[in-house]
């Protein structure tokens, strides 16, 4: 499906885009503070970042889209009343020095046990674990376009969305999209912020 915008083409993404989502969002991500902080060893950033956004691409949930000419990518998760997003990540990220993420395994597991019980699972929902733009094209619309793209067919749906934002600028997006701030942001240790955002269903 393919919904043209003022600012950017969205596409549905397939198999032999996975690459592709994976490197946008790579890239979107190398000089996030939050994937800074995950991923501290810039030299290691990029190869950890494709690891831990690999499962999402094949969680049995996911939605994947690409927006412009590859230079925005989300992967979205549609859950069901008590379902969790990583329930059936078979690759989740683990604590042990011996995992693919080594010792950034334990900050990552710090943060998803510091995020799980913020993710309300009370009723059916839209789940946005990623979206990302490559820097040259920020600020551009892709976000936004990316956005309107989904939460206009899970506002038809009467399908909420919940998100967490990582860092002030993507909250602001988000905000200008219908999101509210779910509770206080969350830290872990020294990490930065991250907001839980939730937006019911527009009729």
């Amino acid at each position: 499906m393919k919904l043209a915008t003022p600012y950017a083409s969205v596409r549905r993404a397939d198999d032999a885009d996975r690459q592709a989502v994976l490197d946008v969002l790579t890239e979107a991500f190398m000089n996030d503070p939050l994937v800074c902080w995950l991923f501290p060893e810039a030299g290691e950033r990029g190869r950890l970042q494709s690891h831990f956004y690999r499962p999402l691409l094949t969680h049995p949930a996911a939605e994947t889209y690409l927006a412009g000419r590859r230079e925005g990518a989300s992967v979205w998760l549609t859950l069901a009343a008590g379902q969790t997003p990583h329930e059936e990540l078979p690759d989740a990220p683990k604590a042990s020095s011996d995992s693919v993420f080594g010792e950034n395994g334990a900050r990552l597991l710090a943060l998803g046990r510091a995020l799980a019980p913020r993710h309300p699972d009370r009723e059916p929902h839209l789940y946005l674990p990623c979206m990302g733009v490559i820097s040259g094209r920020q600020g551009a619309g892709l976000g936004s376009a990316m956005l309107r793209h989904r939460l206009e067919r899970a506002d038809a749906d009467g399908l909420a969305a919940y998100l967490e934002a990582s860092s002030p600028r993507s909250r602001a997006l988000y905000l200008r999209h219908g999101f509210e701030d779910l509770g206080e942001p969350v830290r872990v240790a020294d990490s930065p912020l991250l907001w839980p955002m939730w937006r019911p269903p527009h009729r």
